[in-house]
């Protein structure tokens, strides 16, 4: 793989797999969004991930006025790498969902690297009563849904990404997204170096173990030598776990409030930030490894810089 000295904190602020009734610190309103954000930025974080939810309700939307809003502001208030959502909820079309990178241009978003079921709903079982009506039919509904990436749409995402200079991170939920990755590489269609992030834990895509990570990164060894980076989403209660297994293998980390709600087991976290200080100091203390900078992801993604975003 491709090696960066210092190691990469991501952050993905509010997602969409969360509805509000699971927490009170989930940032809902552009403004909850923005200084989440930043305070991740603050903490630690290179890197900020990006969706927005209706400020009334707390729905995941793909509106790109509140999109928009929120990039503009994070922005102007820190240098971190602003990256949109192109995965938005599992329930948005494609379109929907990619919107976003034609409309702001970033440097970098994410791509989702192929089709799984994505299922919410044992969410169900763990809360008597919702604090919104949409809650509850938006979590049923995953029991029968696939969350769509085919080849088609894929052969239209990448080159769109292209063409507006944004570097687009790889999701990849299962070893199979790998090979799709490589499929794309071998027609010319996606370029390397390519930047992984290891989506584990989703019910639908691979679990949040260990060794599975190990074989997901000998996996893109394989496919890949050295035209790659990688960073990992541990869902849930994996979150700091998997996080500090990549960054001891020289890879990165991605904590967030969209992937755990927790800082501790049983213990709701407060912000964002909590969760990136926490991944900062387990880096250092377990690697030795320093915190990137977000001019030095730049440099070592190869991204466009803040100057040239539509934003």
């Amino acid at each position: 793989m491709r090696k960066l000295d210092k190691a990469i904190v991501t952050c993905a602020v509010t997602g969409a797999i969360h509805v509000p009734t699971m927490s009170p610190h989930l940032p809902i309103t552009p403004d909850e969004i923005v200084e989440e954000a930043v305070g991740a930025a603050e903490a630690g974080a290179s890197i900020v991930h990006l969706h927005v939810r209706d400020p009334e309700n707390g729905e995941p939307t793909s509106d790109l006025e509140l999109f928009r809003d929120v990039a503009e502001r994070v922005k102007d208030r820190c240098d971190a790498v602003v990256q949109p959502t192109t995965g938005g909820a599992p329930t948005m079309t494609v379109e929907e969902r990619t919107a976003v990178v034609p409309e702001l241009e970033p440097e970098m978003a994410s791509c989702n690297m192929g089709s799984i079921n994505f299922g919410l709903y044992p969410i169900l079982d763990a809360f008597e009563e919702f604090k919104y009506e949409w809650e509850t039919e938006y979590l049923e509904g995953t029991r029968d849904l696939i969350f769509p990436n085919s080849f088609e749409s894929l052969e239209t995402i990448l080159p769109m990404f292209e063409s507006h200079g944004t570097k687009p991170e790889l999701e990849c939920y299962d070893v199979g997204h790998l090979y799709n990755a490589k499929h794309f590489v071998d027609r010319g269609i996606l370029e390397t170096p390519i930047h992984i992030q290891f989506v584990m834990g989703i019910h639908g895509g691979i679990s949040a173990d260990h060794d599975h990570l190990l074989h997901l990164v000998d996996t893109a060894e394989k496919l890949f030598g050295d035209e790659f980076s990688f960073s990992v989403i541990g869902a849930g209660r994996m979150q700091m776990a998997l996080g500090t297994t990549a960054v001891s293998m020289g890879g990165h980390a991605r904590v967030g409030l969209e992937d755990s709600l927790y800082i501790r087991k049983g213990e709701l976290a407060e912000s964002n930030a909590q969760q990136v200080e926490k991944m900062v100091d387990l880096t250092k203390e377990v690697t030795g490894r320093e915190i990137a900078s977000p001019d030095e992801v730049r440099s070592f993604l190869d991204l466009k810089g803040q100057e040239n975003v539509a934003f």
